[in-house]
């Protein structure tokens, strides 16, 4: 009898033992089968992406808060949704919050659950996270678009701001912070993306793999950039001249931003890759913004503005767009 009950626990306690290990390996093949580093970070922007989206989409404009915004509360708006990008990975990293045990393996099997990511980054330093890269990349990469490409937005496209704002360059503060939000989602689902199809396409010939990646990188830039013109059309203060052509060609003319950066937001510590210094973070930015800056000048000197614009523009003018003073409200 007391052979039995011994060798009954002594099972109890194997089977125990057998599913602490079973749930071990689980939360350990989450993290390793992590393609690279990117998907840490990667999941921490996807799960905050809903909450600055309600905040702006489903709540200020559908609710028409704007319509009582001055200058303070469009600069708050655009801190609200940009700020936590960089405050809550550095709060929490490393804390243990069983609740976020509920966000196990988000899109696919591949992706770790939120609990496991803040501790798979908990020992790193704080430059060698991939949050802080991305972010660091995106922070330079949208500065330029603010600071100079919006300026193509006024000469080239008829595009005006018609919002109070506090401005710099002549271009709102407030577009600075939000578009940095925009664009850490866009490039993020470009990383995603892209990872699926180069693992989809890895036994196809070298040149059938280019080609099949580049046609989606150019159908997927089409595609964010018409749906950022959809998405705020209901916003008036952001106007165009003829927002058909805008839809159309317009939106070709913002998705030049997106062909050179996703391919080259991409390489940020991807996997078989030695990990980035933030250095060369900062040089590989402002190479994808050089690049930017030279393709959409020269669709200003050669194809023009995509509407009838006066000589006062600058459009057509020598030299660069920027040094003119134009989309003013």
């Amino acid at each position: 009898m007391e052979f039995q009950w011994q060798e009954r626990k002594r099972r109890r306690r194997r089977r125990f033992e057998s599913n602490q290990e079973a749930e071990q390996q689980q939360q350990q093949q989450c993290v390793a089968g992590l393609e690279s580093e990117q998907e840490v970070g990667e999941a921490f922007f996807l799960i905050y992406t809903p909450f600055w989206l309600t905040l702006c989409l489903g709540i200020v404009v559908p609710y028409k808060l704007y319509e009582s915004f001055t200058e303070l509360e469009y600069l708050i708006l655009g801190l609200v949704s940009t700020v936590p990008l960089f405050l809550v990975p550095l709060i929490i990293v490393g804390k243990i919050f069983s609740f976020f045990e509920a966000f196990a393996c988000l899109l696919s099997s591949r992706i770790p659950s939120f609990y496991s990511i803040l501790k798979a980054d908990s020992g790193k330093n704080l430059k060698d996270r991939y949050w802080v890269k991305a972010n660091l990349w995106i922070i330079i990469f949208s500065y330029v678009g603010n600071y100079f490409w919006t300026h193509y937005f006024f000469t080239v496209l008829g595009a005006s701001y018609t919002f109070p704002s506090w401005k710099m360059n002549n271009v709102p503060h407030t577009t600075f912070l939000l578009a940095h939000a925009c664009f850490i989602l866009y490039h993020i689902a470009s990383n995603m993306t892209l990872r699926r199809l180069r693992h989809a396409i890895t036994g196809l010939p070298k040149s059938i793999q280019f080609v099949t990646e580049a046609a989606w990188i150019l159908a997927f830039s089409y595609f964010i950039a018409f749906l950022e013109t959809l998405a705020i059309s209901n916003f008036p203060y952001y106007d165009f001249v003829d927002r058909d052509s805008m839809y159309k060609v317009g939106s070709l003319f913002y998705a030049i931003y997106f062909i050179v950066s996703f391919p080259m937001f991409s390489r940020v510590d991807e996997k078989d890759s030695s990990a980035w210094s933030l250095g060369r973070v900062v040089i590989d930015a402002l190479g994808a913004a050089m690049l930017v800056t030279i393709i959409l000048d020269l669709w200003r000197i050669f194809l023009g503005p995509i509407i009838p614009i006066s000589e006062s523009s600058g459009c057509n003018q020598p030299g660069l767009t920027w040094f003119g003073r134009h989309g003013s409200s």
